[in-house]
């Protein structure tokens, strides 16, 4: 009898049953709170009516129509539709199917678009699974362990994290852009750098939200430079952060290339990118293409998430729950001196555990984060160290819903602590 590989470790012990909205109900008709909306990707929630019948109504009509051989009428509404969301002049989108894949067609852009071959990404991010993208991820050692060499042609800088420094975050963004600066005249020539790779908040990496002056600075020297810059929302984009996009948190910056996934299609298989036609014209014929690339019942769950979306402003409602959310566990966390750092942007937030002497403290956030499951609420680790535990609720989540994940995490804290 053929079973799982062994590797695969569920961060819960639930089996899952149904969901609905905001929840999971397992095998034994038990409830459970879903703060992990399956990593970012059910942004409308489990289920949500109007993505069901989308789908069901799609499945009868076409499911598969390879996109570089015919044309499909979900494919082309989704391109139209991505025109009314996506930053002023980014005006051409390329699908795929994961965040990963997503992330390797934007370097390949880069380096086709520039002709140069550096990819410049920082410490913390996380970029996939894929060996191109494991090649420029740096968020764990689990991601790139026992497979190199890993690709060629990456520089890392460092990502300004002020609480790890220990520094205030105006003195360490001086300090990352500084140090940037030295790389481009060292490890990473700046006349040989394609393009700048960033994620708005770091996802695996900690949960921990990129300073906009950070994101300015990248964006100054990627245009004196000849450098673009890519922006990897495949965790923040589709309202996650309580703006559209992530990035949209610092006025007036848009990047060159944006990436998406996760939210985009409400749990069915979807991603993109999307750059001016400027720079998408330059990539060289056959480098874009895929099998299931924009599939047609993917395809149409995003239509109808966007309907969702705008219709229900989820996207506000991101930023006003995130802000209770990140009000709530700062409160639980006064009592509770281990965990060090509540931080977050939108439904996006983070507990950091430390111990007494200031290092990170995997066992207590372990335990916390197990403490909740058994009370229902699910949850997730994060960090290098796995010290990290986050939270990342469906864009539908409710403040009852956010008092109900606070409350159940201050017990989980305090049974952890026993």
């Amino acid at each position: 009898m053929a079973r799982l590989s062994p590797v695969l470790q569920q961060a819960t012990p639930v089996q899952v049953a149904r969901g609905e909205g905001s929840y999971l109900y397992d095998t034994d008709g038990r409830r459970h709170l879903d703060f992990t909306a399956g990593i970012g990707v059910t942004s409308t929630g489990h289920c949500h009516p109007r993505v069901v019948a989308a789908a069901q109504e799609q499945v009868a009509t076409l499911i598969h129509g390879q996109y570089t051989t015919v044309m499909h009428q979900p494919l082309l509404r989704l391109t139209e539709r991505l025109g009314d969301v996506l930053p002023a002049g980014m005006d051409r989108v390329f699908f795929l199917n994961s965040g990963s894949e997503a992330v390797e067609a934007s370097v390949r852009l880069a380096r086709h678009a520039t002709g140069r071959q550096t990819i410049i990404a920082f410490d913390g991010g996380f970029h996939g699974r894929t060996m191109g993208a494991a090649a420029l991820t740096t968020s764990g050692a689990k991601i790139r362990a026992g497979i190199g060499p890993m690709m060629g042609g990456v520089a890392f800088a460092p990502f300004p994290y002020a609480f790890r420094y220990g520094w205030s975050e105006e003195e360490t963004v001086a300090f990352c852009l500084k140090e940037l600066d030295r790389i481009l005249v060292t490890a990473a020539p700046a006349r040989d750098v394609a393009a700048f790779l960033i994620e708005p908040v770091l996802g695996e990496g900690g949960y921990v939200p990129t300073p906009a002056a950070f994101l300015q600075g990248l964006r100054e020297r990627a245009e004196r430079m000849g450098i673009l810059l890519i922006a990897d929302e495949v965790q923040t984009g589709y309202g996650r952060t309580g703006r559209f996009w992530g990035h949209q948190h610092v006025d007036g910056l848009t990047p060159d290339i944006l990436i998406t996934a996760k939210g985009l299609a409400s749990g069915f298989p979807l991603s993109a990118i999307a750059a001016p036609e400027a720079i998408m014209s330059k990539a060289l014929p056959g480098s874009q293409g895929g099998t299931y690339g924009g599939n047609a019942v993917a395809c149409a769950a995003a239509l109808a998430t966007l309907d969702v979306i705008q219709d229900e402003d989820l996207v506000a409602n991101a930023g006003e729950q995130g802000l209770r959310l990140l009000e709530g566990l700062r409160k639980a966390a006064v009592d509770h001196p281990g965990v060090a750092d509540v931080r977050g942007l939108g439904l996006m937030v983070g507990n950091e555990f430390l111990t007494a002497d200031g290092a990170p403290d995997a066992a207590a956030a372990t335990r916390a984060h197990g403490a909740a499951a058994e009370r229902g609420l699910l949850l997730l680790t994060c960090g290098p160290f796995g010290n990290v535990v986050r939270m990342i609720p469906p864009l539908v989540v409710t403040a009852e819903q956010v008092d109900e994940g606070v409350a159940l995490w201050s017990e989980a804290l305090r049974a952890a602590a026993q």
